[in-house]
C-alpha cells in the first residue's frame, strides 16, 4: 500500500465518520461507533472500496491516531472531532494544570474576544504539549499557541475529556484562562 491511497483513505474516512456519516448510509451508534463490515459495505457502494487490511493499516498508523477499533475488532470510530451531534461516551477526567491549543494567526482577534469556542465541531481541543498545538496551527497559516489553565477552569466546575488518541477537550474556554505565547 502505498503512503498517497493511505492518506485518502484517512481523508475519507474522518468525512463520514466525524461529519457527514449519513452521506453513505451509516449511522454513528453511541459512542460513535459503527460495524467495520457496515462501514466497508457502504464505502463500495459509494465508489470508494477500502479492503479491510487498508482499513487495518489506517487505524494503526494514522500519526494522529484519529481512528479506533473497539476491543472486538469488529466497530471502528473517529475518537474525537465530530461535528455531527454524538455521544463519544468518554467520562470526565481531571486535567494536567495547563493545556495547548494551536490556531491559525488570522484567528487570534476573535479568540481574543470570545475565549475559544467549539464552532461546528463538539468540542474544543486542547494538546498536552506546545509541539503538537504547534503543529495543528501549522496546518492553519502562521501558528499561535495559547496556554489553557486547565486546572483553574476545572475547579470552576468546567469539565475535561480526554479522548483515545490523547486530544483533551472542553466544550469552552473562556478569556480568562487563556494566555497567549
Amino acid at each position: 500500500m502505498n503512503d498517497s491511497r493511505l492518506v485518502k483513505i484517512s481523508k475519507y474516512l474522518s468525512k463520514y465518520l466525524r461529519h457527514t456519516p449519513d452521506a453513505i448510509g451509516i449511522q454513528l451508534a453511541p459512542g460513535g461507533w459503527v460495524a467495520v463490515d457496515e462501514l466497508l459495505t457502504a464505502c463500495a457502494k459509494n465508489k470508494f472500496a477500502i479492503a479491510r487490511q487498508e482499513l487495518q493499516v489506517v487505524v494503526e498508523s494514522n500519526d494522529k491516531q484519529r481512528f479506533s477499533f473497539d476491543s472486538t475488532g469488529t466497530l471502528i470510530r473517529a475518537n474525537q472531532g465530530h461535528s455531527v451531534k454524538v455521544d463519544l461516551q468518554l467520562k470526565p477526567v481531571v486535567p494536567p494544570d495547563v493545556l495547548y491549543h494551536g490556531t491559525g494567526h488570522k484567528s487570534v482577534e476573535s479568540i481574543m474576544q470570545t475565549g475559544l469556542c467549539k464552532m461546528s465541531r463538539n468540542h474544543v481541543h486542547l494538546s498536552r504539549d506546545i509541539s503538537t498545538a504547534q503543529t495543528v496551527g501549522a496546518r492553519h497559516g502562521k501558528p499561535v499557541i495559547f496556554i489553557v489553565y486547565a486546572a483553574p477552569m476545572h475547579e470552576a466546575g468546567y469539565i475535561f475529556y480526554c479522548s483515545d488518541n490523547g486530544v483533551w477537550l472542553v466544550d469552552h474556554v473562556p478569556l480568562n484562562y487563556l494566555q497567549k505565547i
